[in-house]
């Protein structure tokens, strides 16, 4: 660990025609706690989309999965995200890089901008979608507060997404105290909903969720896929995360660092968003919220929570990873690629993207980004374990016309046949992406490239 710390700190201090945002951040810059991090994990995942992922398991009020089920399978899923974070971090947590440099080892320089595009891209369009759900909320509040004499969800929008772009300035000074204020706010306002519906509506929800029969079958296994496909887009960019936090931490610690607040956060929301769904017989959480919390500040308080939701998954999903990869293609600083990544997302015509009608074209997006994100994931953990053995020289990482130059055309191939076979079978792609791409991905390096000057000298070895 200390030659990679060295490695970092050699690179620092040398001209590496990159912003300072992607330079390796050396044990003394980082400022994310173990307590901060968890908290910033528990911020993601306790928001609505998530909620409605739990409300999916109770279709017209009969579970498809019954309580038992519903978290053997969300502890399946978790302990798997946790394992993955923590091997795919561990990269950016001992060098302090980058994922988009991270992505050099496998791709190559140029083979990189692809790659980090298909995880950038999708984060811009998410970034978009998730304010303008934000924005719609924030036009609730106001509504309430003015009379009705305001309403304009455009400039609800526009307001929420500068306030966004404004924390995203400060980058993880800002994220780590809006996390955690939303996610104990959020979580606050979810244990008084979890105490409404077990006062009121247990019968309803023992009957229809608890003693249900549910379904061991296609349904169960398909569940730990989308759940974990919540979660294919953060963990293939986890040295975005890992860079900021504090040395000195185990990678089994690490691991308990994802698993404990992911099981927390998701566990409970799920939980929530599967119970309004029993009590109520609808699988929208919002329309489910205002019949079980019926009082005057329904419309407030759960406009509130999206709004709040909204703001914690953007600056921990959609912020950051787009803002690195504008930084790393266009040579920009951090703060004027973190405001073009704002006005991107407000470009991405969200208020499109959440009419029924654009449901189709959204999941249609959704598919095709996806199938390449397991085989993005397997390939650089492939490549970091098996080849390299952990071992990597950080200072050519950053040298643009060093031993990583142009494209690995092993990593390219592997990951176009990993997202062509994820296409088979949409409800397993993403571990059907991982494995077939993971397997492509050494037989192509081992066989067919073996000549390849990513292989030569000491990298390799």
């Amino acid at each position: 660990m200390s030659t990679n710390t060295e490695a970092a700190t050699a690179t620092q201090n040398q001209h590496t025609g990159v912003d300072e945002s992607l330079i390796p951040k050396t044990p003394e810059g980082r400022t994310v706690s173990p307590i901060d991090y968890m908290f910033m994990w528990i911020g993601d995942g306790v928001n609505l989309g998530n909620m409605t992922l739990g409300a999916s398991l109770v279709v017209a009020g009969i579970a498809t999965l019954n309580l038992f089920q519903t978290f053997a399978a969300a502890i399946i899923a978790i302990g798997i995200i946790s394992t993955i974070f923590a091997l795919n971090d561990r990269l950016g947590y001992r060098t302090g890089i980058p994922y988009v440099v991270q992505l050099r080892m496998s791709f190559g320089i140029k083979g990189s901008v692809i790659s980090s595009l298909l995880r950038g891209i999708p984060a811009i369009v998410w970034y978009g979608f998730q304010s303008w759900i934000g924005g719609t909320a924030l036009n609730e509040i106001a509504k309430v507060f003015t009379g009705g004499a305001f309403d304009n969800v455009a400039v609800c929008f526009v307001v929420l997404q500068l306030v966004q772009i404004g924390l995203s300035l400060y980058g993880f000074h800002a994220i780590k105290w809006v996390e955690s204020l939303t996610s104990i706010v959020i979580m606050l306002a979810l244990v008084y909903v979890f105490g409404v519906l077990l006062t009121s509506h247990s019968a309803v929800i023992a009957e229809k969720w608890v003693h249900a029969k549910g379904s061991w079958g296609l349904p169960f296994f398909a569940f730990i896929m989308m759940f974990m496909g919540n979660y294919a887009a953060i963990f293939l960019s986890a040295a975005d995360y890992s860079r900021e936090l504090k040395a000195g931490i185990s990678d089994g610690k690490r691991g308990f660092l994802y698993f404990l607040p992911i099981l927390i956060a998701y566990g409970f929301v799920l939980a929530i968003g599967a119970m309004l769904a029993s009590a109520t017989g609808i699988s929208n959480p919002v329309k489910a919220f205002a019949i079980v919390v019926d009082n005057s500040y329904i419309t407030v308080f759960v406009s509130a929570f999206i709004v709040m939701g909204a703001i914690a998954v953007n600056m921990v999903a959609n912020i950051i990873p787009p803002t690195y990869v504008i930084t790393l293609i266009t040579k920009l600083k951090y703060k004027v690629a973190v405001t073009i990544t704002g006005l991107l997302a407000l470009g991405s015509f969200p208020w499109v993207l959440v009419q029924d009608s654009s449901a189709k074209g959204l999941g249609m997006f959704i598919l095709i980004y996806s199938a390449f994100l397991g085989p993005i994931v397997s390939i650089l953990l492939i490549d970091y374990y098996v080849f390299r053995k952990q071992k990597v020289d950080i200072v050519d990482l950053y040298k643009e016309n060093g031993p990583y130059s142009g494209y690995n055309p092993a990593a390219v191939l592997a990951m176009l046949i990993g997202a062509a076979a994820a296409f088979t079978k949409v409800e397993l792609a993403w571990i059907i992406g991982l494995v077939v791409a993971g397997i492509s991905y050494y037989l192509l390096t081992k066989f067919a490239f073996k000549d390849s000057k990513f292989k030569k000298g000491t990298i390799f070895e």
